[in-house]
């Protein structure tokens, strides 16, 4: 058992015996477990209710009833002070997360008995778990986060906490301590990738270890209390073949989108927030040879790419002096420098758009980006207005000859009622007809009715028309597969 040093020499039992009340507030007890940044900022105004615990010379019983339904968080709560007064913190904190619970086992167990409280075996377990959690994790967000069929947490104060499952959103019994708390872990979070979050910086973009996304909004903007929304992403990859078998897309469907992505297609990925774009991103660029060099782009890091050569930028904001900010339009330009083979741009949302519409356009084939939009028309829309806020003076026409000449597919998924994300369109950029950009549908959703359990009913059908990239996708040898997917889905819808 590795070293484990103790904050003093005395025992236990004349510890728990001493008869000064000890006062200990909610911070005090993360805050020993934060991660520490140079130049902190000063904490926010949101007072900690003080958590009295009063030690007595004759251990008492516990009041707290075995019917109450938060009794283990109670019982937690008396236990966390008196375990941070019995172990060192500079020694804990170089211990792993495995070692650190083996060494705090003995000492719960001990404080358990000299407060007359009885646990069962699993009991103690989850009340040492929990305190794991509050003193190196994310406090209550812990279970949450282990959950594969939880997409998404949202975190609103101190008192409720939601989570998505199957697309519908659900109330939770997690509950954290007070805002202050709330506070604690979103400062955690944001610290472990270089960021901050305070009354000066009260927006914070991050990600968790495993690739989550995480914002974060804190008062006095968030007014009650701080704010987190996590999103979620599977620890399995997911493809094409699989969205096929969950009905996101139909095999054929499927089958014309992984020519798209072989003959390095240009494309845009348009949806609504949470409608499952970079879910859709990510099945298509398992698709992109290996050989090739790609460099992504997010606010966030989140995407989970497969290939070996994979060069992934990050944005960042200014510091407290207002200097220092990276933004996308920035990556985007200086990508153009690393001998890119594709760029993916995670989302673009403002003057962006133009630098990635020449790199489009410029020898980097097959690049790919997100963008927020209710069908295929309305994204070429929003493409325009982005590039307008470049402030290039660009006449309306050779904006559009621009989207025109580098975006060949558009795919639209949203998120419907009964809570499947769906591929509702798949739209093909043809060219320009005078100064309006010509489109064709390839694929359509069409919806027939739903079933006696809510789940939506209907087909994709192949609108049958040959596309216009046929003659890309017989100079890569695909143009027969390509003519069958399209009267495969004619046959299907038919059927």
């Amino acid at each position: 058992m590795a070293t484990f040093g103790r904050r003093r020499t005395s025992s236990i039992g004349d510890s728990i015996a001493r008869t000064r009340p000890a006062r200990y507030t909610a911070s005090e007890v993360l805050e020993a477990f934060a991660p520490q940044e140079e130049d902190a900022a000063p904490d926010t105004e949101v007072e900690a209710e003080a958590v009295e615990v009063l030690v007595p010379s004759r251990p008492l019983p516990v009041p707290v009833s075995p019917h109450t339904p938060d009794r283990l968080d109670q019982i937690r709560a008396q236990i966390a002070p008196l375990l941070m007064e019995q172990i060192d913190i500079e020694s804990a904190a170089r211990l792993s997360p495995a070692e650190l619970a083996g060494e705090i086992t003995p000492i719960v167990t001990e404080l358990l008995h000299q407060l007359r409280i009885t646990l069962n075996q699993s009991e103690q377990a989850q009340i040492e778990s929990m305190l794991l959690d509050d003193m190196i994790g994310l406090g209550p967000l812990e279970p949450l986060l282990k959950r594969d069929d939880v997409n998404d947490i949202l975190v609103n104060g101190a008192g409720q906490v939601y989570i998505e499952t199957r697309g519908k959103l659900q109330l939770t019994d997690a509950r954290f301590r007070d805002n202050n708390h709330v506070m604690q872990v979103a400062t955690r979070i944001v610290a472990a990738v270089g960021r901050r979050i305070d009354q000066s910086t009260p927006l914070a973009d991050a990600r968790l270890a495993d690739g989550s996304r995480v914002n974060v909004v804190a008062p006095p903007l968030s007014l009650k209390g701080p704010a987190i929304s996590i999103r979620k992403f599977s620890r399995q990859t997911i493809s094409l073949k699989q969205m096929a078998r969950q009905g996101n897309i139909s095999p054929e469907l499927g089958r014309v989108l992984e020519i798209a992505a072989a003959c390095r297609l240009n494309i845009i990925i348009s949806g609504g927030t949470g409608s499952g774009k970079t879910t859709m991103m990510n099945a298509m660029s398992e698709l992109i040879d290996h050989e090739e060099r790609i460099v992504t782009i997010e606010d966030a890091a989140e995407l989970q790419l497969q290939q070996p050569h994979v060069v992934p930028l990050e944005t960042r904001i200014c510091n407290l002096e207002g200097k220092g900010e990276i933004t996308i339009r920035d990556l985007v330009r200086n990508a153009l420098r690393m001998r890119p083979d594709r760029i993916i741009v995670g989302e673009v949302r403002g003057a962006e758009a133009v630098d990635m519409l020449q790199a489009m356009n410029t020898g980097h084939d097959g690049s790919m980006a997100t963008l927020h939009a209710n069908n295929p028309r309305e994204a070429l829309t929003r493409l325009e207005n982005m590039v307008n806020m470049a402030n290039l003076n660009l006449p309306y026409s050779a904006i559009r000859r621009q989207i025109a000449d580098s975006v060949n597919l558009i795919i639209q998924v949203n998120r419907m009622r009964d809570g499947k994300r769906r591929v509702v369109a798949v739209t093909e950029v043809v060219g320009m007809e005078g100064e309006v950009i010509t489109t064709q549908d390839l694929f359509n959703f069409r919806f027939t009715g739903e079933d006696e359990r809510g789940n939506l009913q209907g087909a994709f059908v192949s609108s049958g028309i040959k596309p216009h990239f046929t003659p890309r996708a017989e100079y890569y040898g695909l143009d027969k597969a390509l003519s069958a997917a399209m009267q495969a889905g004619q046959s299907e819808a038919a059927q």
